[in-house]
């Protein structure tokens, strides 16, 4: 009962990566950069836009140099982030994010594509893992039957890993990644569900068992503090369930506490409501009751007279926010519940992969974004967040 063996790894998908040259570019910038900047190893995890995976496919020179560009900077690759399709760098992405859903036969291809890419890169042995989106966003249109014909989707890949499993002898698992208003999103009122009924689905079919062997949860700690969970509880709920976690992402989100009276504190998370990426919002009163909003508005922060939602006790809003941070000027981070769920994953019978994920740092206002390293360069910064997970993990195993 420890956590995994494998390097830490951090999400590349803070660096555009439209094309492999642009790929490459990235690990050899940045990567190696914060590799050399600290005495433990570093694993790279992937993410692969489909126009990625798609010339991957197409040239095996291309994937030469890919795994050469790892190997030549010391780097492990053992997940890929397969959840953006698309360009995760575009001036708007917000709820595209989690399109193709799981309803897609688009999405089945992709995954599958990015399953084989990542077995040419393991060791004879190796086990990998996928994190992908939460089935879609509820605030997208969905389809008639949209869960069951999820499910069926998710099946079929879960059939595909094992034959991929069998062929390769590289064991790679799905991690779907709960997100606040999505399909899968809080424990108790919308993952726990969904995943039972993707295993019932899979037991009417006779195939539980490979499902629940393949397919499991990316745990974001970030996705799960905001909507005021206690997450060491969602961990061990989930546990329970025989919900496999394969895939752990180490991530702090923004806190602002009082935020009718904090006239500094809603003036600073002014600076986080930015075009490119989606922001949900949750609110909790005095009463226990949360409220949420789809993204994180200017003129909610500055609505006057202030509504209902300004009165609450505190909000927290997903944006992903630097780990090594407890406050944030006048703001505080939600880094005392990724204490408590890392604290809870030691004490799973297995060890998901740990994955650092700060992709919003060309987004991140300056000024809030202190570097403890003292420097501004993005690899620094990388590296100062792997530094401070790598001694949380020491600290707690």
């Amino acid at each position: 009962m420890t956590f995994s063996r494998l390097p830490l790894s951090y999400c590349t998908n803070v660096h555009p990566g439209r094309t492999v040259a642009e790929i490459n570019a990235g690990l050899s910038r940045y990567t190696a950069e914060a590799r050399s900047a600290l005495d433990f190893p570093v694993a790279a995890g992937l993410w692969l836009a489909a126009s990625v995976v798609a010339e991957l496919q197409a040239s095996e020179s291309s994937m030469e140099s890919l795994a050469q560009t790892l190997w030549q900077h010391d780097l492990a690759c053992y997940t890929l982030n397969t959840f953006p399709y698309g360009d995760f760098h575009s001036d708007r992405v917000k709820e595209q994010v989690y399109l193709p859903d799981w309803v897609s036969l688009s999405r089945v291809h992709y995954t599958e594509q990015c399953a084989a890419i990542l077995a040419k890169l393991l060791p004879e042995g190796g086990e990998g893992s996928l994190s992908t989106v939460p089935l879609g966003g509820r605030m997208n249109p969905q389809t008639p039957n949209f869960r069951a014909l999820c499910f069926t989707n998710l099946i079929r890949v879960a059939r595909s890993l094992k034959t991929l499993h069998q062929q390769t002898g590289r064991c790679i698992r799905l991690a779907i990644e709960p997100e606040p208003l999505c399909e899968l999103s809080g424990t108790q009122q919308w993952s726990l569900p969904v995943m039972r009924g993707l295993y019932e689905q899979a037991e009417a079919l006779g195939c539980e068992r490979d499902v629940r062997e393949y397919i499991g949860l990316c745990f974001d700690v970030c996705h799960q503090a905001v909507e005021f969970e206690d997450v060491a509880a969602s961990v061990a709920a989930f546990d329970r369930e025989g919900i496999r976690i394969n895939k752990v992402h180490i991530t702090n989100a923004v806190e602002l506490n009082d935020p009718s009276n904090n006239t500094a504190g809603r003036e600073a998370l002014c600076q986080f409501a930015e075009p490119r990426y989606l922001h949900q919002t949750f609110a909790q009163f005095a009463d226990g009751r949360i409220e949420s909003r789809l993204d994180l508005r200017l003129e909610d922060l500055n609505r006057m007279p202030m509504d209902e939602f300004l009165m609450a006790e505190r909000w927290r809003v997903h944006f992903h926010v630097p780990i090594f941070a407890e406050t944030l000027g006048p703001l505080k981070t939600t880094r005392p519940d990724l204490t408590a769920a890392l604290k809870q994953v030691a004490l799973l019978s297995y060890a998901p992969h740990l994955e650092v994920e700060t992709y919003t740092w060309p987004v991140m206002p300056g000024e809030s974004a202190p570097n403890p390293a003292g420097s501004d360069s993005l690899a620094t910064r990388i590296a100062s967040e792997l530094q401070s997970a790598g001694e949380l993990i020491m600290d707690l195993a």
